[in-house]
């Protein structure tokens, strides 16, 4: 079960990372300004966003687990939803987004800024939550179970941008056109599935 929850934030960090928004954009720059460990500094800072608002997601269906219990079905079924209709926006073609702006003077400074820039959107966490109920944490007792996921999404979201820097690095060139439309489908995809599987699974605790 454990190997089951940590994939599955895996699959779930590099899915929400992937898409290529400002801040993907801003660690391409920074790759191909200041080399590979200058992208890879951005995306950490976005990584450790991500794993925060997971965190808090995981922190709060844990605190009211007794409560929660009781509507873990229409949570699930929302949370499944929810996930569908963001792989869905993640199908639609989208143009590289704008380089995000920071004056950054060194890999700290440049996680510190990305990190920043992540968590100031608080949207983020309402995504965290649904996820978090499709995969049917709203009901668990105890925190460990969520920070198993919040590992794998952590880890996910960092993988993805060790792999986006380091291919940008080593091509030393701009991403070809349409890159960023097919991994956002991938992605888009990704989350589909797992909305589909969470819906699946709740129909099937109906029966």
């Amino acid at each position: 079960m454990s190997v089951l929850l940590f994939g599955k934030g895996l699959l779930l960090g590099l899915a929400i990372a992937a898409p290529l928004g400002p801040i993907g954009a801003l660690c391409i720059s920074r790759t191909l300004q200041r080399g590979f460990w200058a992208g890879v500094a951005g995306g950490l800072g976005t990584a450790l966003a991500d794993a925060a608002y997971a965190m808090l997601a995981a922190v709060g269906f844990a605190a009211f687990a007794a409560a929660l219990s009781v509507i873990a079905t229409p949570l699930s079924l929302v949370g499944g939803l929810f996930m569908i209709w963001l792989g869905w926006r993640g199908l639609a073609p989208k143009p590289l987004a704008a380089v995000a702006e920071i004056n950054a003077r060194d890999l700290v400074h440049t996680t510190t800024a990305t990190f920043f820039l992540t968590i100031a959107n608080p949207a983020t966490i309402l995504s965290f939550a649904a996820i978090f109920a499709g995969l049917g944490l709203s009901a668990v007792g105890d925190g460990t179970k969520g920070a198993i996921v919040v590992a794998g999404v952590f880890l996910g979201s960092l993988a993805w941008w060790f792999f986006l820097s380091g291919g940008i690095a080593l091509a030393k060139t701009r991403l070809p056109d349409g890159f960023a439309t097919w991994v956002s489908r991938i992605s888009g995809l990704v989350l589909i599935g797992f909305g589909v599987v969470a819906l699946a699974s709740t129909a099937t605790g109906l029966v």
